[in-house]
């Protein structure tokens, strides 16, 4: 792996990162890149001897999926993620007559693993510094010019990073640039991608869910939250000499452990005045509605058992979002958490201001990112509306409307396509078109009662918003209802034939225009106004504010260097900390659950039902058997499945929650409260043996 990274700073305070984030760095602090993770330090703090090597090792065992974390387990392919991570894969391959949420999924060998619709698996393996092509492609331009040249250069690098020999896009890899330190540094990552990802194992969705909403986001917890995918490649088990060693030994509290997995996206690099805008109009907006979504189908699914089947897994998924959601707000809210970070905030401008060369090299990006707050306020209800959100909110278009979504795909690559590449937006670059086509073609079931009242609320809720009166709810409602226009748009589409979908993709604009469908339709009809919610997004809020925040980046590694660590982008990380518990109020308890301590919180009713097959083994678990456990590492959403890993490179468990205290882990992270919530392997091997007869898994894990 090519590793470049910027000269350090000297600065005795490099290390105490106040200035950086919202209190001074705790020992175990940091999302850290795989090319600049501090092995010294962490080997000072845990004890350990770990190199480089090491590093290797773990990264090339961690598995991107969809949007969660796993760890190959052994030399066939196999990985361990969490159960909700594979929920959309077992509701897509699940009927209401053959509901494998509800019976578990255990194949008895092999050949009956099923392929996860559309489901993708990536490895990293390169990382190079592309931070001067980056800064140079934007040098001189404002507004959308800025933000489409970047565009722009980010897709011509990957492009000729993922082309082969022949200039075509090797169809086996992914190439991507990702944005560090808020535009501080541009790294290109490289992944050898999977496209044939199967389902190996699932267990019983309550045994996962034990405790429901009600639990979610806490500890003690009792789950086993883990199933495993295994990587195809030319219809046969990927070879993977590289993985972690299976250890399924009772935990011991106190051990040092590193968590390997790709974090969503944290703020912890926005200013006060930024974070003022988070929490005074973007979280409002996305709780508000996420929770009347949430109600719209808790109602829906209550309507008929086939119902309840369709909105299963989409409810799951909004209870997290919001309770995630309320979390950050209450670190928002909180003066002392707050108050810290302005703190750090002003001793790093008082730092910058100190040196005369540095302020006139970078001005003041502080004075000018608070500038475009009263902007990026009023313009984001319609821009999450419309075109869904700016990576910090979480309001989903149309309600997530499936249907929707592809007919957007659709309209917009065709239009797109016609453009050059360097030319359109980033999603339709051509580096990135085979992932889009596979998704595209991808069959996955689509449930036109679940589309209809998704697109029904987006539709209600965009009008509420914006109001009756503004000209893009005219454009979107014309004189139908959101009823009537959600019932007609869904009940005459076609697009949940992959076969159409197909064919309008390769016919390209002319297909697209001439399709009667009514959602293609709909959605070149509605392209002027979406569009240009976008545009002036980009043109206003999204350009001043990277050029203001590459700035920014420039100051805070004059004076702190580059020991800090940059905010999470979904991509791979490594955290360490210890197996522990917390004593601080609202969150008391001991680092260990068993599964003697699940049979006493069990009441038989909803959500502290055991799952069926899981009671039925009762007698042959021994209670003592470590369930779930705690760990002081940093972590975040798309942390789950997360491996759970020792020094000597073995695999504890996997990462499936966090406790509602360390959802202020969006904006800093304090080691006081901030607590991972980890399903173990041992737990795991128990419930493979012992529960799901899944005897062939265990033995292929290397346990006795």
């Amino acid at each position: 792996m090519s590793i470049r990274t910027p000269a350090t700073a000297v600065s005795l305070a490099a290390l105490a990162l106040a200035a950086l984030l919202a209190t001074p760095a705790a020992a175990e602090e940091g999302m850290w890149t795989f090319d600049n993770f501090p092995i010294a330090r962490a080997n000072q703090t845990l004890g350990t001897s770990i190199d480089r090597a090491w590093l290797d090792r773990v990264r090339l065992s961690s598995v991107k999926f969809g949007g969660c974390s796993a760890g190959i387990v052994s030399g066939a392919g196999l990985v361990m993620t969490n159960n909700h991570c594979v929920a959309t894969c077992v509701a897509n391959l699940s009927t209401p007559a053959v509901n494998y949420a509800e019976t578990g999924f255990a194949p008895r060998n092999r050949e009956d693993e099923l392929k996860c619709p559309g489901g993708t698996a990536e490895i990293l393996t390169d990382i190079s510094d592309v931070t001067e092509r980056m800064q140079a492609a934007g040098a001189g331009l404002t507004g959308q010019a800025f933000t489409r040249a970047r565009d722009a250069e980010a897709g011509r690098i990957e492009t000729e990073a993922c082309a082969g020999p022949d200039g075509r896009a090797v169809a086996d890899r992914r190439c991507q640039v990702v944005t560090l330190y808020r535009g501080g540094q541009f790294k290109l990552y490289t992944y050898k991608k999977y496209s044939d990802v199967r389902l190996a194992w699932a267990p019983e969705d309550r045994a996962a869910t034990f405790g429901g909403d009600l639990d979610n986001f806490s500890f003690p917890r009792f789950a086993i939250d883990a199933a495993f995918i295994r990587l195809y490649e030319n219809d046969a088990p990927e070879v993977t000499p590289t993985h972690f060693v299976w250890n399924a030994d009772r935990p011991v509290e106190g051990t040092p452990v590193f968590v390997s997995g790709s974090p969503g996206s944290t703020q912890r690099l926005l200013t006060q005045d930024q974070l003022a805008t988070v929490r005074d109009v973007v979280l409002p907006l996305d709780q508000l509605i996420a929770s009347e979504l949430r109600g719209r189908l808790i109602r829906f699914s209550q309507e008929s058992e086939d119902n309840a089947f369709i909105a299963m897994d989409p409810i799951v998924g909004l209870e997290n979002t919001y309770k995630r959601g309320l979390g950050r707000m209450r670190a928002l809210t909180d003066a002392d958490f707050m108050n810290r970070r302005a703190d750090a905030e002003a001793e790093f401008r008082a730092h910058a201001a100190a040196d005369a060369a540095l302020t006139g090299r970078v001005g003041d990006p502080w004075s000018a990112l608070s500038a475009v707050q009263p902007i990026a306020r009023e313009l984001y209800p319609a821009f999450a509306l419309l075109e869904g959100g700016t990576g910090i909110g979480t309001t989903p278009v149309a309600g997530g409307s499936q249907l929707f979504l592809w007919a957007r795909a659709l309209v917009r690559g065709a239009q797109e396509r016609q453009k050059p590449s360097a030319e359109r937006l980033p999603e339709f670059g051509d580096a990135r078109l085979a992932a889009l086509q596979a998704s595209l073609f991808a069959a996955r079931p689509t449930y036109p009662a679940l589309e209809q009242v998704r697109m029904e609320w987006w539709l209600s809720k965009t009008r509420e918003w914006l109001t009756v009166d503004d000209p893009r709810v005219r454009a979107l409602l014309g004189q139908e209802s959101p009823e009537q226009l959600s019932a007609r748009l869904v009940a005459g589409t076609t697009l949940a034939d992959p076969a159409v979908r197909r064919t309008l993709w390769e016919g390209g604009l002319a297909a697209v225009e001439a399709s009667e469908d009514p959602m293609i339709r709909y959605l070149l009809s509605i392209q002027d106004e979406t569009r240009a919610i976008r545009s002036d997004w980009e043109t206003r809020v999204q350009a001043p504010t990277d050029q203001a925040s590459e700035r920014l980046a420039s100051a805070r590694f004059a004076v702190y260097g580059d020991s800090a660590y940059p905010d999470a982008t979904g991509t791979l990380r490594l955290t360490y900390g210890k197996i522990e518990g917390t004593d601080v109020p609202g969150q008391r308890f001991g680092a260990f659950t068993t599964f003697g301590r699940l049979w006493d919180r069990a009441t038989g009713a909803a959500p502290f039902d055991v799952a069926p097959r899981l009671l039925a083994a009762r007698d042959q678990i021994d209670p003592e058997t470590v369930l779930n456990m705690a760990v002081s590492s940093d972590t975040i959403g798309g942390s789950s499945g997360s491996p759970v890993v020792n020094a000597a490179g073995e695999i504890l468990g996997a990462n499936f929650d966090s406790t509602v205290l360390t959802q202020r882990n969006a904006y800093g992270y304090d080691r006081a409260v901030n607590r991972s919530v980890i399903v173990t392997t041992g737990a795991v091997t128990t419930a493979l043996r012992d529960v799901y007869d899944m005897g062939r898994l265990v033995e292929e894990l290397g346990v006795d």
